[in-house]
């Protein structure tokens, strides 16, 4: 696992689990987001390069 990696699903899990507790407290709309957010970091690839 390289850094990048390990840098990400740090990111994606903190999300997750701060989307949990907003739902758990309520707070829908914030959760959604935080929830939307951490599927979008955990789909999308940030290190390759694009040539154009």
């Amino acid at each position: 696992m390289n850094e990048s990696n390990k840098y990400r699903d740090i990111t994606t899990g903190f999300l997750f689990v701060t989307g949990v507790f907003g739902f758990v407290s309520g707070a829908f709309i914030a959760s959604t987001t935080l929830f939307c957010a951490a599927s979008l970091i955990s789909n999308l690839d940030f290190s390759e390069s694009v040539d154009a």
